[in-house]
């Protein structure tokens, strides 16, 4: 493949097949049901591995549908990724797969560098053999490091100061790398932090509201001063559609918003709405300040022309998007609420559905033509 070329799905009829890796995860299981809905003449196949911090139930609402398929695996075993593109007609690749918890990349490092780094060769080395069309590679503003005293523009160079974010700076100059050496048709992605319903509670938002639905205190890292962008969950999958459709190859797309929270400010909107206060004195007995991480960053601004270029915007009000997301944890007692969240952890769930590697390959043998498998 040469020359940066868009990508003709204007038609939508046409039959296409996209892989969505961690597609049980966060923002993977929003961006398998866009998918599903918005193009259910195209098979959508969710892999995943069922991690501690992903679910089938994020996918309730799609599980019979005909054009959606689940396959349990490990982007990091080759052998079980080459016998999957070679029994599915692969067009499109969204690579969400990834260790993401900044805390655990401090205990772990090297299971980051592995699943994030070698997970995503993997995938890459398969795709390319089998001739995928597009390889979208889901990265983190996290790369750019340190704030500065400018915003980040997608020529700003990487600077990460965690493991996690030196493995996905890592994984995404691998993926650049197969557009240089290869003309393989890569298209990487940095958002700014995403919220949303299915959110797992080791992320601060969801953190926050699990704590104070257990009338328990939102505990703030260090001076609490840092500050994050946040982008609604609906708002970064149209992002990830728009890249798909209209995006460049070999191109980094920013995917931000204006939307800027010091974390201090974030806790205390969140005691406010949750628990009916109004009085900051009230509210600062809800807070309780706690040892920061190493090498805490003090936010990633982020400059996203390149991709309003293409027609995107963010859509969702701050307001409208934590009032659903608060909302959604309010009507969903799930799982997760227990004592063992708010401790780091890198095990799956007790009951997490793990199956040996052979029988999943045998399964993508077996099942190749099937709508549906290993979903129970």
């Amino acid at each position: 493949m040469s020359g940066n070329k868009h990508f003709a799905i204007s038609d939508k009829e046409s039959d296409k097949t996209v892989l969505v890796t961690g597609g049980a995860g966060f923002i993977g299981s929003h961006m398998v049901i866009s998918l599903v809905e918005k193009y259910p003449n195209w098979h959508i196949i969710n892999l995943d591995k069922l991690d501690y911090c992903s679910s089938l139930k994020n996918l309730a609402s799609v599980e019979q549908r005909a054009n959606y398929m689940f396959i349990q695996g490990d982007v990091c075993c080759p052998y079980f990724i080459n016998r999957l593109f070679a029994t599915h007609n692969i067009d499109i690749v969204f690579h969400f797969a990834a260790q993401t918890h900044v805390e655990n990349s401090f205990q772990c490092p090297a299971e980051f560098m592995r699943v994030n780094v070698d997970g995503t060769l993997v995938l890459l080395n398969a795709a390319r053999d089998s001739g995928v069309q597009r390889f979208i590679h889901i990265s983190t503003d996290e790369v750019y490091g340190e704030r500065t005293n400018r915003s980040f523009d997608e020529l700003c160079p990487r600077r990460p100061t965690n493991p996690y974010s030196v493995s996905k700076a890592t994984a995404e100059c691998a993926a650049l790398s197969y557009w240089t050496k290869h003309k393989f048709p890569v298209i990487v992605t940095r958002s700014n932090n995403v919220y949303g319903p299915h959110q797992y509670v080791e992320k601060v938002i969801p953190r926050f509201i699990s704590l104070l639905q257990q009338n328990k205190k939102c505990t703030i890292q260090g001076s609490g001063l840092q500050s994050r962008h946040f982008l609604y969950v609906d708002d970064v999958t149209e992002a990830f559609l728009t890249v798909l459709e209209k995006g460049m190859l070999g191109e980094i797309y920013n995917i931000g918003t204006t939307c800027e929270l010091a974390v201090t400010q974030l806790a205390r909107e969140l005691i406010k709405m949750m628990q009916g206060l109004s009085q900051d004195s009230d509210v600062d007995g809800w807070m309780e300040f706690v040892e920061d991480r190493p090498c805490q960053d003090l936010g990633y601004p982020l400059i996203f022309d390149k991709i309003q270029r293409l027609g995107w915007r963010p859509m969702v009000s701050w307001e409208e998007g934590i009032r659903k997301t608060i909302d959604w944890y309010k009507e969903n007692s799930h799982d997760w609420l227990d004592t063992e969240v708010f401790e780091p952890r890198s095990q799956p769930l007790p009951g997490a559905k793990r199956m040996n590697q052979q029988l999943e390959i045998n399964s993508i043998d077996q099942h190749s033509d099937t709508s549906a498998h290993l979903t129970e």
